[in-house]
């Protein structure tokens, strides 16, 4: 009997947390080795969790990542994958090949356990949702590094996403973007996911990565930064808190927060049920940014 207590508390809980949340939208940014899981019980969360914001009236939209499925496919196909700053260095051969395994291979795979769990989706490339201009780099002695086509979002095609939250489906969207040029472009899932947020006036972004949030000792999972507010950032950076993989993630919170939605989470992806405990939960887990 108190099993079930304890059962009926936790829905209470979320209670109010569905009510205020109700019709809202919810970006999810899903990326991490877990993606790459042998436990088809931690590759299947996500998608319970996406079903069950969908079954309480909320809208989540899904931007997913796929770096190491990349990786693993450019050296089958011969292709040694090379990085400066953190940034795969991607031609011609490499822009095709992120491509089919980000639009064609992980994005149905993704909609398709969504589905499983009776759920609704819709997988884009997202070369049909996003535009983006060349990403330049700037190397230490201040020239300008091409790195090929990789991209930074700078627009994003509301209408088929829209349409998809009408009709309650949730669309599915890899990180690639149309350029300028007409050309596929490799983007960063992050900003990608940022800037879906910022463009659909999301209530919230949820980034699920395979660490715990944002740590002051990368090594330390006791030293989590449970909640950072937009004007402590510059000092974690200088402070080297904010480094290598984090800036581009801490610097899309910062403009989605800036640009109006109200919260950012950092949740690790490895937890069962991570999203609905930041969520649905009063004490949540992972890093929250606020203004």
């Amino acid at each position: 009997m108190q099993n079930l207590i304890s059962k009926a508390e936790v829905l209470l809980e979320a209670l109010p947390y569905i009510q205020r949340f109700r019709s809202e939208i919810f970006v999810v940014k899903y990326g991490g080795s877990f993606m790459d899981s042998p436990d088809p019980g931690v590759r299947s969360g996500v998608a319970r969790d996406v079903v069950f914001l969908e079954a309480v009236g909320i809208n989540p939209v899904v931007v997913h990542g796929g770096g190491k499925a990349i990786t693993r496919a450019m050296e089958k196909a011969g292709i040694k994958a090379s990085f400066i700053q953190g940034m795969r260095v991607t031609d011609e051969a490499t822009v095709n090949v992120v491509e089919q395994v980000l639009s064609h291979e992980i994005n149905p795979e993704v909609v398709a356990a969504v589905t499983e769990f009776g759920g609704k989706a819709k997988g884009f490339s997202g070369t049909e949702i996003f535009t983006c201009r060349k990403l330049c780099l700037i190397g230490p002695d201040g020239a300008n590094i091409d790195i090929g086509y990789v991209g930074e979002v700078i627009a994003v095609n509301v209408a088929p996403l829209r349409e998809c939250i009408r009709r309650g489906i949730t669309p599915i969207i890899s990180p690639t973007a149309r350029g300028e040029d007409g050309h596929i472009y490799n983007c960063n899932a992050d900003v990608a996911a940022a800037q879906a947020a910022i463009a659909l006036k999301a209530k919230r972004l949820v980034f699920m990565s395979d660490v715990p949030g944002l740590l002051r000792d990368p090594k330390n999972p006791e030293t989590l930064i449970a909640h950072l507010r937009v004007s402590e950032v510059p000092g974690l950076k200088a402070a080297g808190i904010v480094d290598k993989g984090m800036i581009p993630k801490v610097d899309s919170a910062v403009a989605a927060v800036e640009s109006g939605v109200d919260k950012v989470s950092f949740v690790d992806g490895r937890v069962s049920h991570a999203v609905m405990l930041e969520i649905f939960t009063d004490a949540g887990v992972g890093t929250e940014v606020v203004s």
